[in-house]
């Protein structure tokens, strides 16, 4: 299992490098489908797509190992919200390289009696299932570190001044307890909204990993939402969504202190 793992990440930069390559033959051709182009030229590139497409079918065979010893891992977090995320988000993905490998089968023909349709929403389920923990659990992560940026400020902020100030709108940002009988006002929800987009925007800066995670999850879970019908996009909008995606995936390759952990 463990050697198999080790070949299996060896090829994934290739994979994510066809991947990049499918989606942007799909936003290619939905250009130049718009521009007019020759049907011949059209046809083309949607077959130089689907080899792309198969040949990534080939190199995630056995990637179901690699997804379950991933979960066998985030069994023993400490925390039981990233847990519970991390370990059902790699169960998921591992039904999702099972599905497709069988859809591989069914498109090479080795097993000619496939439903590859019935096949190919399964296969997106089990993806958009597991995009949406992620999802989950990157805002998790957010909402620990803006607390925890908070608290930062607010001890700062009593060093500098000993005598504690009275609780106004800049003070209340993560007060629980009730501060005054009446509604806030506009202007104090504007207030506290902005110092929650300024905290947001901090966090994430100093935190590029769960950057680059939060933006590629929220890039590929338009892909399953447009294939099984929940939210249509278009296939210009899929394919520059996957080729956003595919890039990012390959920059926490290149550079792995970009990569999201645990």
């Amino acid at each position: 299992m463990e050697s198999w793992v080790r070949f299996s990440a060896q090829s994934q930069a290739k994979e994510r490098v066809f991947r990049a390559a499918q989606y942007a033959c799909t936003l290619l051709g939905y250009t130049l489908q718009k521009g007019g182009a020759a049907a011949e030229l059209l046809k083309t590139i949607k077959q130089l797509e689907a080899h792309l497409s198969l040949s990534r079918k080939l190199m995630r065979l056995g990637n179901s190992a690699e997804a379950l010893e991933a979960a066998k891992r985030a069994i023993h977090l400490s925390d039981c919200v990233l847990r519970l995320c991390i370990t059902v988000a790699h169960l998921n993905k591992a039904m999702y390289f099972a599905c497709d490998n069988v859809l591989w089968a069914g498109k090479t023909g080795l097993l000619p009696q496939l439903d590859q349709n019935k096949w190919s929403q399964r296969s997106f389920r089990y993806y958009l299932f597991a995009l949406i923990l992620s999802l989950t659990r990157d805002a998790y992560e957010i909402r620990l570190l803006m607390e925890r940026e908070s608290r930062s400020i607010s001890a700062k902020s009593s060093l500098a001044s000993p005598s504690a100030p009275s609780p106004g709108p800049e003070n209340e940002e993560f007060s629980l307890g009730p501060s005054t009988p009446s509604f806030p006002t506009l202007p104090v929800l504007t207030a506290r909204l902005q110092r929650q987009l300024r905290l947001l925007v901090s966090v994430l800066r100093s935190n590029p990993p769960l950057l680059l995670d939060l933006l590629k999850n929220l890039c590929d879970v338009f892909i399953p939402l447009d294939k099984l019908g929940l939210y249509s996009t278009g296939t210009g909008f899929v394919g520059a969504c996957g080729l956003a995606s595919s890039i990012l995936s390959i920059l926490t390759i290149l550079y792995p202190w970009l990569k999201l952990k645990p």
